[in-house]
């Protein structure tokens, strides 16, 4: 039987995706793909090197590859078994092996050197100059110049990141899975919205147990600790989750990722070091648009001494309320955010649980389609026939004005057991060129941890997951609307890192917009737009507790680079302590000792974001200025929002960040729109 991993289609057959066939599917790959790479080098070594002999057949290897992993990754994110977690293991090494090897061949990064400094460099078009820039830089980074022991060396603590980067994930799913409240009267569950309370008591009923279940999944944490009136109650959900995956709280070192943080610093620093840079923040900045770490903690500590005294008005109302509310002296971290929403109820008369009801899924998604309809031309088409890995997900087909297919998109909105938390964009396929001169059409995964339907009610989402369905579709479109045609600066490929995030947070401001609001929403009983006074209340609490709400991004971004930073081997327990002191100088609500918020930060040590999580907030200066475009020549405005996919969405990663911001905005972005979007200038 033909292994299906291997199948030249357009599109995975996720059904057919068995955990025995993928290591032999990545072994035949990753061993046609070397006995390639050498016909290549030797044919090129005879008749010399030229774009079309070596870096086309390059770009092929590797997209082969990824066709065949990328369904696979996706799969151990989503629809995880222990089969799938064993073979996914398994493959990490050969992956990283093939990877570093790759990279680290002196004979491909010579070969690659002739052409940039060859008469064809100069004939070259700006994507494909790009492309060999920034293959050189890589290979630089990745230890080409290095001695045979380094090389090895540096490849050992690739493999180590891989398997410890994985480790980590996997403890975080563990431990959300590993726990449950689980109440039985009904007294306890004062507050709490009618529609948690039957998910809860469906997921009790799902275990053959009696009155009601509440998780550590976000949806039911999140929406347990806004609405529950029991403090004790909180306290236990509170405590479960800042725990997770550590040595505290209610599963103390059962999936402990105390020593796999320790242990995945200690390799990013010792591989930084091998390249010559003093830490892993250097080394990080080596593919951003920030140059130095000096830079990017002016930024951050720039932001916070903005942000101080709003954050400091922001909890000193919050207690007062809280002590004239219920007399509580001392609010604590699982006070906050109910009376946060007790306190936006009282000031705004607004609830997002108000909100959910105007917010079905599918009406959401229905109307974002019609967002960028109007504002890049597109129509987007679902196709009900296609393969997917969960009957909940859907697919779907996109074409521009001129009715040109652009690529395809899966949405997968609900949680559910053994799916990974949070919401993320993935590539399946990346647009590129292929060697026969057909055009492979790229294809995104769109993933979230939404509620599910419940029975004859359809999922109801509330505008903070709407704005977080936006940003992911942000970098969806940023993916799919690619006109570059080279796999490596194609779509997100080759994009700055602390760019990235600008097409996705700059999506999110169409969910303020009244125009917009009247196109995504749409009551689930009696199909009536969000009306103007829930709207208005809507804009009234968008900025409220400002201060807080940036403090707590500023507190992550600044551990994580300072944490990469000043790393020292010989320092146990700083990643603690480092914490600890950030806190103290940024934060103004005291976490607990038992808090360990760290363990389950998956973005730096299971994610790309490794001394970057500073990224957010700079994507948010690039984000705010843009939209302030929309907001002087009209949000709908045809002309700006073509302006923008032809200098932003559609060029990739062919030129720096900086040159296609100001090819679209006429400037460089100013910090002010951020500040006025924040609601950090004073009246």
């Amino acid at each position: 039987m033909e292994n299906p991993l291997l199948s030249p289609s357009f599109l995975p057959s996720f059904s057919n995706i068995l955990p025995e066939h993928i290591e032999p599917a990545l072994k035949q790959i990753i061993s046609q793909n070397r006995a390639q790479l050498k016909e290549i080098l030797e044919k090129g070594a005879e008749r010399g090197f030229t774009w079309d002999n070596l870096i086309e057949p390059l770009e092929d290897l590797g997209d082969r590859l990824s066709k065949m992993w990328s369904p696979v990754s996706h799969m151990h994110a989503v629809v995880e078994t222990d089969e799938l977690r064993e073979v996914y293991k398994n493959c990490l090494p050969l992956l990283t092996e093939y990877s570093t090897e790759i990279m680290q061949n002196e004979a491909l990064y010579k070969a690659i050197k002739s052409i940039a400094e060859s008469d064809e460099y100069q004939k070259l078009n700006l994507a494909q100059k790009k492309v060999i820039d920034n293959e050189l830089r890589d290979f630089k980074l990745a230890g080409v110049g290095l001695s045979a022991d380094a090389k090895a060396r540096f490849g050992e603590l690739q493999k180590q990141l891989s398997k410890l980067s994985t480790q980590f994930s996997e403890n975080i799913l563990d431990a959300t899975h590993g726990w449950t409240l689980h109440v039985t009267e009904s007294e306890a569950l004062k507050g709490l919205p009618e529609q948690t309370l039957k998910m809860a008591e469906q997921d009790a009923q799902h275990l053959g147990k009696s009155g009601w279940i509440f998780t550590l999944e976000f949806p039911s944490y999140s929406t347990f600790m806004k609405y529950s009136q029991n403090r004790e109650l909180r306290w236990l959900m509170y405590e479960a989750y800042v725990t997770r995956a550590s040595d505290q709280g209610p599963h103390a070192g059962q999936w402990d990722n105390t020593q796999v943080m320790e242990d995945i610093l200690k390799a990013r620093h010792e591989l930084a070091n091998l390249l010559g840079f003093k830490n892993f923040a250097e080394y990080s900045l080596a593919t951003k648009m920030a140059n130095k770490p000096e830079q990017v903690l002016g930024f951050l500590n720039g932001l916070v001494q903005k942000s101080r005294t709003f954050g400091e008005q922001d909890i000193q109302e919050l207690r007062d309320f809280a002590k004239e509310l219920d007399g509580i002296t001392q609010i604590e971290a699982w006070d906050l955010a109910y009376y946060t929403e007790k306190l936006r109820q009282a000031r705004f008369s607004l609830s997002q649980e108000d909100l959910r009801p105007y917010f079905p899924a599918n009406k959401v998604v229905e109307g974002m389609f019609a967002v960028v309809n109007k504002l890049y031309g597109l129509k987007i088409i679902e196709r009900t026939e296609i393969d997917t890995w969960h009957p909940q997900v859907q697919f779907f087909e996109v074409y521009d004005e001129t009715n040109n297919l652009r690529g395809y998109l899966y949405i997968d909105l609900y949680a559910r057991p053994h799916k990974r938390e949070g919401a993320w964009m993935d590539e399946c396929r990346v647009r590129r060129r292929l060697l026969d001169g057909t055009l492979q059409y790229p294809v995104a995964f769109l993933t979230c941890n939404f509620n599910r339907p419940l029975g004859n009610t359809p999922a109801l989402l509330t505008h903070e997951e709407v704005l977080t369905l936006f940003h992911e579709f942000g970098h969806c479109l940023h993916h799919i609307l690619t006109k570059v045609d080279y796999a490596s600066v194609s779509g997100l490929n080759g994009v700055a890192w602390d760019a990235v995030e600008f097409p996705s947070q700059f999506f999110e401001f169409w969910c303020w917009e009244e125009a917009a609001l009247q196109l995504i929403s749409s009551h689930y009983e009696t199909g009536e737009p969000l009306p103007s006074s829930l709207y208005n209340k809507l804009i009234a609490a968008r900025n409220f507790q400002p201060g807080m709400h940036m403090l707590r991004q500023l507190e992550f971004a600044i551990f994580d680079f300072r944490m990469h930073l000043e790393y020292n081997p010989t320092t146990h327990g700083s990643i603690q302590n480092l914490l600890d002191e950030v806190r103290d100088q940024v934060a103004v609500v005291k976490a607990p000792l038992f808090n360990r918020f760290q363990h389950s930060f998956s973005h730096i040590f299971a994610g790309g974001y490794a001394a970057g999580y500073y990224s957010y907030k700079w994507a948010e200066v690039l984000s705010s200025d843009a939209f302030a475009k929309f907001e002087e020549k009209g949000i709908f405005d045809s002309t700006t929002g073509r302006e923008f996919l032809h200098n932003i969405l559609e060029q990739g990663g062919t030129r720096e960040p900086m040159e296609l911001y100001k090819s679209f905005r006429g400037r460089e972005p100013t910090i002010d729109a951020l500040l006025r979007h924040s609601g950090l200038v004073s009246s």
